[in-house]
């Protein structure tokens, strides 16, 4: 049994940024009140590149101990870490840079490697921190028009073991490999936050949301933490096509 979503619909992309920052400030506080260090997991994209904006800037900046978090990626395109396609320097220069976070505490996902073994040797370090069955505290996450999230695409995650914890994994409609945390991985976590704004990404998030259950098409819906939070953040664009929208 998973553990209940929930959905806030935010009027634009500006306060769905802004809400999706609060609430990883909350979770992180939170998370602190009780151990040393808390671990979460960066998204790429124009949401999370906004809300980078806000978490180093006052007052959020200062509501954080950020020498305390440690940073990991819920996927990374195949690509050098100085290449504009890496979610890994999004993340750097708009957060971990601005933060001053020291190097050992941002665990990259290697897209310059060989895929293959650059997913197992992140497998490898989040077994070697985290333990057998890692657990992170937050993991953030986008949903693409495709309903697809992390880099779990349409039509490529039948395949994927349950055991595994991060894969490499060929993308046809992209013509390109991606790296991606499994939804093995995901589920795992004490927190998981989706964000999608855009009124391009409202039929997925209906089927997603509402739609019935064919997780081969709207991966989003593999999302499920068994024992964490399901928090949707979502824009009134996407949120359109949703029940009781209207």
């Amino acid at each position: 049994m998973s553990a209940p979503r929930i959905v806030t619909v935010l009027p634009d992309a500006a306060a769905l940024a802004a809400a999706a920052a609060d609430h990883t400030v909350a979770v992180l506080r939170a998370t602190l009140a009780g151990r040393d260090f808390a671990h979460v997991a960066l998204a790429g994209g124009s949401t999370p590149r906004a809300m980078n904006a806000l978490l180093c800037a006052p007052p959020l900046r200062a509501a954080v101990d950020w020498e305390r978090i440690v940073f990991w990626f819920g996927d990374e395109r195949c690509v050098g870490p100085d290449d504009p396609e890496s979610n890994y320097r999004m993340n750097r220069e708009t957060l971990l840079k601005p933060l001053g976070i020291a190097e050992n505490r941002v665990h990259r996902m290697r897209g310059e490697d060989d895929p293959g073994a650059a997913a197992a040797d992140y497998t490898a370090l989040l077994t070697r921190d985290l333990g057998p069955q890692p657990r992170l505290d937050l993991i953030l996450l986008g949903m693409g028009p495709d309903g697809h999230t992390a880099s779990l695409f349409p039509g490529t995650v039948k395949g994927i073991e349950r055991s595994a914890l991060c894969i490499a994994h060929y993308v046809p409609q992209l013509d390109r490999w991606r790296m991606t945390l499994t939804p093995t991985t995901i589920n795992a976590a004490r927190h998981v936050a989706i964000t999608a704004g855009g009124h391009e990404k409202a039929d997925a998030l209906a089927a997603v949301l509402e739609g019935p259950r064919d997780d081969d098409a709207y991966p989003s819906q593999l999302i499920a933490p068994g024992d964490g939070e399901l928090h949707w953040f979502v824009d009134a664009a996407a949120a359109a096509q949703l029940a009781g929208s209207a």
